[in-house]
Order: C-alpha cells, then structure tokens, then sequence
C-alpha cells in the first residue's frame, strides 16, 4: 500500500469519509483517526522512567515537547516491542498530551465510509477490545480501529500522562 497525497485525502474528507492511518503491529492492522496525527517518525533512543507501567516505554523530546511514548504491543497483552531502527512513533494528541505510539510500521491513509464500522465483539474479557472503537475491513484487510481516549482509562489516565512528563 502507499501513502495518498494530501489533495486526494482533503478530497475524501469533502466527500464524507472518515480517514485514519493504518499501521501494523505484528501481523494485526490497526488504525487512529487523522486528525489525532500530529507526526511520524523514526525510532529513536528515549529515556526511560522509573516506576512506569510496562507499555509506557518512557519519553522522547520532540523540539522541546516531553513525549511519553506507549508500546501498543505491551499494551494490547502481546508483549514488549524490541524496537529497532525499522520501527515508528506515531505522535497523536490525546486531549490536550501528546502521546507517541510506537508500532511496526505505518502503513497506509485509508478514507472509509463511517457507516461501514462494525462493532467489536464482546465475546472475551480481551484487554485489547477496551482501546478499540470499531472494526472496518478495506481491501479484505481488517484494520482494528483505536479509541485513544480509553488507551489510558485502566492503568494510566491522561492526567498521570501529564503529570509523569511535568515530574
């Protein structure tokens, strides 16, 4: 897949679709709503921080900005991501934090029609089904969407967010 140019993405915006990234954590596609995105970038080094729960994998500055950076792997119950050069921080906005998600790869900018998420299903007491908001196949690939609010809701919520990055 390959990413859209901006005139086509403001054009499916016009037209009524909802638009997310796409990215992937192992062999699962997941995918954040657009305008949460406020960068892309590289893996890099970060620093870590002592009694933080296992998925906040510790902060990186961002021209001057204290950014928590969160494992989406450790915090859907997969494991620790071992983080290489070949990985992303996808940085999003969370109210009024940002927050950078680390994941495998980005993938692609997807435009779909909002009437086409399906709910997720309730049939298991799966942690990861709380950070979902709903499920949208494109392309006969199911991208599992995230609600960024509930990332924090059980372990971490944003007001910890914030005040981890002030200490």
């Amino acid at each position: 897949m390959t990413l859209r140019t901006q005139p086509e993405a403001g054009h499916a915006a016009a037209a009524g679709n909802t638009e997310f990234i796409s990215f992937a954590i192992g062999n699962d596609q997941y995918g954040v709503d657009i305008m949460a995105v406020r960068e892309i970038k590289g893996w890099s080094e970060i620093t870590h921080l002592p009694k933080q729960p296992e998925y906040v994998r510790g902060v990186l500055n961002l021209r001057g900005v204290i950014v928590p950076i969160v494992d989406l792997r450790c915090r859907f119950g997969q494991g620790v991501t071992e983080a290489t050069p070949l990985h992303v921080v996808i940085i999003v906005q969370i109210d009024q934090q940002l927050v950078g998600l680390l994941a495998d790869r980005v993938l692609d900018i997807v435009s779909f029609d909002s009437a086409k998420v399906q709910p997720v299903p309730r049939t298991a007491s799966n942690a990861e089904v709380e950070f979902l908001s709903g499920l949208v196949t494109i392309e006969n690939a199911m991208i599992a969407l995230i609600n960024l609010g509930n990332l924090f809701t059980s372990k971490l919520d944003t007001a910890e967010a914030a005040s981890m990055v002030a200490a």
